[in-house]
């Protein structure tokens, strides 16, 4: 058997948690966020927040354990953090039990260490990334502008008896920032509040509509999903790469690469004949997107990340080409999923796909466009 064909197994069947609802609200209020949104949110957190690391953390494995540690959602459902449920870890851990098993040894118990040491949150790193992943939801209340009364509650009993009762010891900047919000108190200027911008403005991402259907077309994807699944697929595919990449460094970028669609929209890459996504139009206005968004940020910082986005786009390192390879990949794996997906609507034929597809895929990853390749033969003439 391929080990590629275990690896999308998996990664197929980590779509579903696309589909699995929490307790949260996106911060306009309009519907409820979904997990796989929410893993996506927190990778990103930890990246904007590393300078809060406790000593001995490994910033890459933090991120690596948030973009897995809610895929046993899948099976489980969201445990929201004000309700009991004496079962839940049973289910997590059978959860996780087959997850994992779907990938080829040893890459699934590599991972499944992953999530086991962030379910423990003994080590540094695990620490920091039970720290992220208890402030966001936080915010997520605390940052909008019409916050449901109950939603506040929650965060208010979770801040004095629940899991994030320790944040004064554990990261006192959050704890007075949240503290402020819920006092209805001046917001102090800080690089803290800086970075609370920036992560505000990007949960903007969760509302843009991809033309790509979920593997179930049940629905399309949206651009906050679409990032969480391709930094997943690095993480996953990292055996695809070649020499000279850095995995850390491509899940950076593929968490990054399209918060301008915030103000861009999603450029199907095969709307307008293929020629649309290219425009001179459109990578002006992503250029002056990424200025904006990443204007936001404390300067060393934001000058940090839009270089990683800057590099991203400019595909010319190897990590880049990579990066840029699986963010082709991915959506053409949805498609195969969903018998064609939206091929059928932009009428893409096989010497198109081999264009504005296969090029880029095997220009970072030449094991991989010939696999699927193979898996598209179906579907497109």
């Amino acid at each position: 058997m391929n080990p590629l064909d275990a690896q999308f197994a998996f990664l197929n069947e980590a779509d579903r948690l696309k589909s699995v609802t929490r307790a949260n609200c996106l911060l306009d209020g309009s519907r409820d966020e979904n997990s796989a949104e929410h893993s996506w949110h927190v990778a990103l957190w930890a990246l904007v927040f590393a300078e809060y690391a406790p000593e001995g953390c490994d910033l890459a494995r933090a991120i690596f354990m948030l973009l897995l540690h809610d895929l046993v959602e899948i099976d489980a459902g969201d445990h929201p953090i004000h309700l009991p449920n004496p079962g839940q870890a049973l289910a997590e851990a059978k959860a996780a039990t087959r997850l994992f098993g779907l990938l080829p040894a040893p890459l699934g118990t590599d991972m499944a260490q992953l999530w086991a040491e962030f379910e423990a949150g003994i080590t540094p790193t695990a620490r920091f990334a039970k720290q992220i992943d208890h402030a966001q939801p936080l915010f997520q209340v605390l940052c909008s502008a019409t916050p449901r009364p109950d939603h506040v509650a929650i965060v208010r009993q979770n801040l004095a008896t629940g899991r994030a009762a320790d944040m004064p010891i554990r990261w006192p900047d959050c704890n007075s920032a949240a503290r402020a919000r819920l006092g209805n108190n001046p917001l102090q200027p800080s690089d803290f509040e800086k970075c609370l911008g920036f992560l505000t403005e990007a949960d903007k991402l969760k509302a843009v509509t991809r033309a790509t259907t979920l593997c179930d077309a049940s629905r399309c994807e949206n651009t906050a999903e679409h990032s969480w699944h391709i930094a997943l697929y690095a993480l996953i595919l990292a055996d695809q790469a070649g020499p000279g990449v850095d995995i850390s460094r491509v899940i950076k970028m593929l968490l990054l690469h399209d918060l301008v669609e915030i103000d861009v929209g999603d450029v199907p890459i095969h709307s307008a004949n293929g020629t649309a996504h290219a425009s001179a139009q459109v990578q002006a206005a992503e250029a002056a997107a990424a200025a904006r968004i990443f204007g936001l940020l404390p300067n060393l910082l934001g000058r940090d990340l839009h270089g990683l986005w800057q590099e991203f786009e400019a595909n010319e390192t190897p990590s880049a080409r990579f990066a840029k390879s699986l963010d082709r990949v991915q959506p053409v794996m949805q498609n195969i999923q969903c018998h064609g997906g939206t091929w059928a609507s932009y009428n893409v034929t096989l010497t198109q796909l081999e264009t504005r597809v296969g090029r880029k895929v095997a220009n970072g990853a030449p094991q991989l466009w010939p696999y699927i390749r193979v898996l598209c033969l179906p579907y497109v003439r």
